[in-house]
């Protein structure tokens, strides 16, 4: 592609970002305004992209049309099926449940499980919500926020020793663990990734405490795997 052709898909980028920001629409004058083209150039633009369906003309101008949306939902991120082969990964390498979470309304909220093979192991609903100052899950989606926002959750569910708790969210391998401090008997070992959405989610491995020295080497090695497949998939 030449110079010319990229210009005209950067300047027609510039147009739809402008109206992604504006859900009601834009007067031409507006768009000319907001991407800093001149009106002639975004009245062009603006044309070609009604005759593709992704702008939809309005009484003021034009707004996003339907294309835009079909195109979003195309390329929207499966990612519990994405981390499904690597929860079953886990699994396998260390014979203990793996949970995959999801940052939602400042809680972890569990989207899938692959239960342990272990008579006794630990076992959350999918669809069962738990708090980030004292879950493996909650610490590791902690660690990837700046401290201000991170604080703010934080403060939001009650917790207020944040110099203590800092310390505590993920290691050098990118792992957050909870010695039992959500649920008595349980510790649990997990990372956390952003998807290009921006979304935050987390594989943790729950383990009854009594088998937690032994599992916990193996459960290490197998979340650090993961976490690095996952993170190629995601292109993180």
């Amino acid at each position: 592609m030449d110079g010319d052709g990229i210009q005209v898909i950067a300047r027609a980028a510039a147009v739809l970002r402008a109206l992604r920001d504006a859900p009601s629409g834009l007067s031409l004058g507006a768009l000319a305004e907001a991407t800093g083209l001149p009106r002639s150039t975004v009245q062009r633009i603006v044309a070609a992209l009604r005759r593709e369906r992704l702008v939809l003309a309005t009484a003021e101008g034009a707004r996003l049309g339907p294309e835009v949306q079909a195109l979003a939902a195309a390329a929207r991120l499966d990612v519990p099926g994405l981390a499904r082969p690597h929860l079953l990964a886990v699994a396998r390498g260390t014979g203990e449940t793996v949970d995959l979470s999801v940052l939602r309304g400042g809680r972890m909220v569990f989207l899938d499980q692959v239960p342990g093979s272990h008579r006794l192991r630990a076992v959350s609903a999918v669809g069962e919500a738990f708090p980030l100052a004292t879950t493996a899950n909650g610490r590791a989606v902690l660690s990837l926020m700046a401290p201000g926002e991170a604080r703010r959750l934080l403060e939001a569910e009650g917790a207020t020793d944040w110099e203590s708790l800092s310390v505590r969210l993920a290691d050098g391998d990118g792992l957050a663990c909870d010695a039992g401090e959500h649920t008595p008997g349980i510790s649990a070992l997990g990372f956390a990734v952003l998807a290009p959405t921006g979304e935050a989610f987390a594989v943790s491995v729950p383990v009854p405490t009594a088998r937690w020295a032994e599992a916990q080497g193996a459960v290490r090695a197998a979340l650090v795997a993961a976490r690095g497949a996952l993170r190629a998939d995601l292109g993180a």
